[in-house]
């Protein structure tokens, strides 16, 4: 099969689909390759019990009160 590169250096991939992403690499003499890569599997949501848990035992704690950080955040 022939397919021919555009003015933009374009080529239609038969059984491409639009999102699919290539490997590109350069072999010499005018030959290259293109590996099509598999998307990588989206991360597992967390749990309401494993945010919690995450949220306890986080090292950004505040020991102030609202009205504190609001004095404390506000301009005189």
């Amino acid at each position: 099969m022939t397919v021919r590169a555009d003015e933009k250096k374009r080529i239609v991939l038969p059984g491409a689909k639009p999102g699919d992403v290539f490997d590109y690499e350069e072999q010499g003499n005018g030959h290259f390759r293109l590996v099509r890569l598999n998307p990588p599997e989206p991360p597992r949501k967390m749990t309401r019990a494993e945010i919690r848990k995450a949220i306890q035992n986080s090292k950004l704690k505040f020991d102030m009160t609202w009205e504190e950080l609001r004095n404390w955040t506000r301009e005189p």
